[in-house]
This record gives structure tokens, C-alpha cells and sequence, in this order.
């Protein structure tokens, strides 16, 4: 049975593998309740509406603009945030690669390409450039972030020693 929330209350949140209680509204966005009652500011508020990916979370292991899921939609899901990552590959392969200036959309496009490795390891570059789509950066090329994800998803192909 579902429970209609009338006005704030507390919900329990999966949160980067922990059980996490949260107190919040009807209509409080995810990336409210990751940033404001968690502390956890990895998904950053760019536009609000959907269109930038900068608040780019996983669910269930699909990239999710938290900005758009409301907080009450995730009980019962796993969200994964960048500080959940703990040294992903594509971190590093962002760090190798060059694949950030300001940083601002940064934990978007990992958690996004995080995603894409996880889901489709043997994504080519018509797979890549989609999914690649939902996120915007101002300050950097493209380039660097399709290195990284091209080379992360390179090294999972290589066979085991």
C-alpha cells in the first residue's frame, strides 16, 4: 500500500548502499534531499529542469537527472551518487583524460559515463555520443569525455592475465 504524504515526513532513502532517513516533502527533488538533508553535493543544481545533467545521479544503476525525480519516488530504489563511486575507473580515466575544466558539471558526466560503462561495456561511438547527449559543459571540449569513456570502456575489453 502506497502512503500519501500530506506534508513533510520522514522517508528511508538507499543511498550509496547505506539506509538513510530523510524528512522531506511531497514535491522535494532528489538532488533536494541528496544536497540538503544529506550533505551529499556531488550532484550539482545547474538548471533545474532537466536539461543540463550536472545533478545526475544512478538508479538502480540508470543515470537519473535527480533534479527531476522527486525524493518520495526513490524509496525502494538504490541511488547512487559520485561519492558513492569510490575510485571508478572513469574517475580516473577523467583525470587521465583531461575531461574537466571548471569541474561544475563534472560528477554529472562521470556518474552518466559510469552508467554507460556498467549498462552497454560494449557501447560504440553512436552509443557513446547518446548518452553523452543529456549532459552539458561549458568550459571544456567534448573530446576529453569521450577519451575517458572510450578508454574505460577499451580496458574492460582486454582479456584477463
Amino acid at each position: 500500500m502506497i502512503r500519501q504524504m500530506k506534508g513533510p515526513g520522514p522517508i528511508q532513502l538507499a543511498v550509496n548502499g547505506e539506509s538513510r532517513t530523510v524528512v522531506v516533502r511531497p514535491a522535494d527533488t532528489l538532488l533536494y534531499a541528496l544536497r540538503e538533508q544529506l550533505g551529499l553535493t556531488g550532484a550539482k543544481p545547474g538548471c533545474e529542469n532537466g536539461d543540463c545533467g550536472a545533478c545526475t545521479v544512478l538508479v538502480d544503476g540508470w543515470p537519473v537527472k535527480s533534479c527531476l525525480m522527486l525524493a518520495v519516488e526513490a524509496v525502494g530504489h538504490q541511488v547512487t551518487t559520485v561519492e558513492g563511486l569510490k575510485n571508478a575507473p572513469i574517475q580516473k580515466a577523467f583525470i587521465e583524460e583531461f575531461g574537466f575544466q571548471c569541474g561544475y558539471c563534472t560528477s554529472g558526466f562521470i556518474m552518466t559515463c559510469h552508467g554507460l560503462a556498467t549498462i552497454h561495456p560494449e557501447a560504440d561511438e553512436v552509443v557513446i555520443e547518446e548518452w553523452l547527449q543529456s549532459n552539458l559543459c561549458r568550459c571544456t571540449s567534448y573530446q576529453e569525455i569521450k577519451n575517458a569513456i572510450t578508454s574505460v570502456l577499451a580496458s574492460s575489453k582486454l582479456p584477463a592475465p
